[in-house]
């Protein structure tokens, strides 16, 4: 889950640069963040629905970021101020604001790896930080975020396959693991 997050954040930022419509990568982010939220909430807690909201919802809150940023004519202020708000309704959900500023640093950093690397583990580090205060020791394995940059280094920032089972497998492969995990709780 540590390497699978930042993954996740960073292939937002390049399905907004290859999408060819961000009105339906939007409405699919959100139809599979509906799908998923019965299998997380029944994994989490045992019922239906319950809080966190899962990650596909944080992960569109920081592709609507990315939009809202990226789109001409708005002021840099009104763009700071929508992704305060963007990070406020990321809060009850499954990695939270993180999931909003690390798509959106990598693609405002795209060009430039030293900052977008740097962005990153600056995030990264007061994530985990974050964590120790909450957990203490246990949060430990929050270290491992420290990880994903080695292997996400090795993307090429060309478009993936077009393939439909390649575009719908990850969507479908999130609430199936979930379910699955649940029914094999003890």
């Amino acid at each position: 889950g540590r390497l699978t997050d930042p993954m996740m954040a960073f292939f937002v930022a390049e399905g907004y640069l290859h999408t060819r419509s961000i009105r339906k990568y939007v409405l699919r982010l959100f139809l599979f963040a509906l799908i998923s939220q019965p299998p997380f909430s029944l994994y989490l807690s045992g019922t239906w629905f319950s809080l966190p909201l899962n990650v596909m919802f944080t992960l569109l809150l920081g592709l609507l970021a990315i939009w809202l940023w990226d789109r001409g004519g708005l002021p840099q202020g009104l763009r700071l101020l929508a992704v305060l708000v963007l990070c406020i309704l990321a809060i009850p959900g499954d990695w939270s604001f993180m999931n909003v500023l690390w798509p959106l640093c990598f693609f405002l950093f795209r060009q430039d790896e030293q900052k977008k690397w740097l962005s990153y583990l600056v995030l990264a580090l007061l994530y985990i930080g974050y964590c120790f205060v909450q957990m203490g020791p246990q949060a430990a394995f929050n270290f491992g975020l420290l990880c994903a940059p080695l292997l996400l280094r090795c993307c090429s920032g060309e478009p993936g396959s077009r393939a439909p089972f390649h575009k719908w497998f990850f969507y479908l492969f999130y609430p199936c693991h979930l379910l699955l995990l649940y029914l094999l709780k003890p």
